[in-house]
């Protein structure tokens, strides 16, 4: 039932993209002749009075159809309600309308996870020392650093009770590599104060330790509605600048992050753990995946609808559109990358959970 939920969580999240889509062409009269949810052959459909709707085998996808594309289509070419007769700003309006309500939908989320979930925060304050890396002569180690220390600050910065606090950590100590850092530890009911020097690496300092909150993790739903929006939104900001961090650090750093690189296999398997262990975090785990789907599919790559807004700048900078022969060259090669990554990704992912199930297989054997 866990990967059900998972994959259930990803196919509202897709459903949520392509209705952005969907209502941004009708509500501008604009017409559309298929609404499908998934790829692949039809389980279910409905025609209705112009467009067809339609449920498909592989729920991690799906489309808005325009007759524009539909060789069949007994719509005059000149029809002024045809997507490609519509002025820019129509279009565009179409075509980032997936992104807009995948981002909409994701502060949503967060507020409905502030709001009836409620807000996770540590019974107790500071930040708790999991593990020490096993390198005898990690920065941690060197320092004096005990797995079950509580840092209770760091270069005077205090550390309460908020799940935020591990976060606000890392950052001193990726900000500061090659720079004293004075933590404030208590060591059961003994206070110490160390000193640390993060090395350098290309994402950031580093000490080598494994962070925790400090005691039970508690969850207490905000009843202020006010106050649930605003959390909502920080929240949603945090998580937005995170995001595009961590595409900046693929790009600056590939070599190093392009393992990390995740396909529809891992999503599924993260979102079934997390459906299995802590149902609570489902929201956030949606928030978190329809960010990075709005995000991914405004990058200006062909076949995403960041690549279909770069030609509509094109067409609007040239004053017409490019000729038909380069967009589609462009978008068939772009979709052919796409579809050879998620196939890679797949195999990869596959291959990684195979292995592990003949692991298990041979303990228990």
């Amino acid at each position: 039932m866990s990967v059900l939920a998972a994959i259930a969580v990803l196919a509202v999240l897709i459903l949520v993209h392509e209705l952005g889509h969907f209502v941004a062409a009708r509500s501008q009269g604009i017409h559309v002749n298929r609404f499908s949810l998934g790829f692949g052959p039809i389980l279910w459909k409905y025609q209705g009075s112009e467009t067809e709707y339609a449920i498909r085998a592989f729920p991690l996808g799906g489309f808005v159809g325009f007759p524009d594309d539909d060789p069949d289509s007994d719509i005059p070419p000149n029809d002024p309600n045809l997507l490609r007769n519509r002025p820019i700003l129509d279009r565009a309006i179409v075509i980032s309308a997936g992104v807009i309500a995948n981002l909409i939908f994701a502060y949503m989320l967060l507020v409905a996870q502030v709001g009836i979930v409620g807000v996770g925060q540590a019974s107790q304050p500071g930040v708790l020392v999991q593990q020490l890396a096993p390198e005898v002569s990690s920065v941690a180690t060197n320092a004096g650093l005990k797995p079950g220390d509580v840092i209770l600050a760091a270069n005077e910065k205090q550390f309460g009770t908020s799940l935020q606090e591990i976060e606000t950590l890392r950052n001193i100590i990726k900000t500061n590599a090659g720079k004293s850092i004075e933590l404030k530890i208590a060591r059961g009911a003994e206070k110490l104060e160390l000193n640390v020097i993060p090395d350098a690496k290309p994402s950031g300092g580093s000490i080598g330790i494994g962070l925790a909150p400090n005691g039970k993790v508690e969850r207490l739903p905000v009843t202020n509605p006010t106050k649930a929006l605003s959390i909502g939104a920080s929240e949603f900001q945090r998580i937005v600048v995170m995001t595009f961090k961590g595409f900046g650090q693929l790009i600056t750093n590939f070599g190093e992050t392009a393992g990390q690189v995740a396909g529809p296999i891992k999503i599924v398997e993260i979102g079934a753990n997390i459906a299995q262990n802590d149902t609570g975090s489902l929201f956030f785990f949606a928030a978190l995946i329809s960010i990075n789907l709005a995000i991914i599919n405004i990058l200006p790559l062909p076949a995403l609808d960041g690549g279909q807004l770069a030609f509509l700048l094109i067409e609007g900078l040239r004053g017409k559109p490019l000729p038909n022969r380069i967009q589609e060259g462009v978008m068939q090669t772009g979709l052919m990358l796409l579809l050879g990554l998620g196939i890679f990704l797949i195999v990869k992912e596959t291959t990684q959970l195979t292995t592990q199930l003949e692991w298990v297989q041979k303990l228990f054997q």
